[in-house]
């Protein structure tokens, strides 16, 4: 086995290790989505093996760079995808780019090093170590005279009794008169836990939906 082969199947088994752990290890038990984990790992290993391939180090990086503005433009072109999966995407793209330079260079500290990193920061921010997360909700409310400055704490507790959520502040939208009624958007803490495992899906649900408890 010559050498240049052997350094790519050695970068690739640990681009795929690397990849693996970030999908199934951090990604996967909060959003177990088929289509995203398959295009994660399916873009992860091909652009490897695209950069791998090539000769040049500059000549991978410039390539890398390259795929990184088509994505791009396909994000905008397609449908919405949550931002949280468009990270990991870059993350999974970013990924291949930075090894198979690397690999070539053998720089194996720095390359360890960099993965390593990589994987400890998504995984931090996914448990959401350090963070405080503040959900929103709009809703409908038919008790229009609360919604007047002087009167907001009695508002808030209002929401807050009927609601079961610890509102902390409210931003008040339209208002029909006709109907007594006013649009608020409320913003509640999360749970740490609650806030990690929420999916964005469902986040966005919740914001554009009113509350059915302040429905009239």
């Amino acid at each position: 086995m010559s050498t240049d082969l052997l350094t790519l199947a050695q970068g690739a088994a640990l681009n795929l290790a690397v990849a693996l752990v970030i999908v199934r290890g951090i990604y996967y038990p909060r959003t177990p989505n088929r289509n995203h984990i398959f295009a994660f790992l399916a873009f992860n290993t091909v652009i490897y093996f695209v950069l791998g391939l090539l000769t040049s180090v500059e000549l991978s990086v410039g390539v890398g760079f390259g795929l990184f503005a088509i994505f791009s433009v396909l994000r905008y072109r397609t449908e919405e995808t949550p931002i949280r999966e468009m990270t990991y995407l870059f993350v999974l793209i970013a990924l291949p780019v930075m090894n198979a330079v690397l690999i070539r260079t053998d720089s194996l500290p720095q390359l360890l090093f960099a993965n390593g990193t990589v994987v400890a920061v998504l995984f931090v921010l996914e448990q959401g170590w350090g963070f405080r997360f503040q959900g929103t909700s709009r809703v409908i409310y038919e008790r229009i005279e609360l919604i007047q400055p002087e009167r907001r704490e009695e508002l808030l507790a209002d929401l807050r009794a009927r609601t079961g959520l610890p509102v902390t502040r409210v931003e008040v939208g339209e208002i029909n008169f006709l109907r007594d009624t006013a649009e608020l958007t409320l913003f509640y803490d999360q749970p740490q836990r609650a806030a990690a495992e929420r999916r964005p899906d469902q986040a966005r649900e919740l914001a554009a939906q009113p509350h059915p408890a302040l429905e009239r």
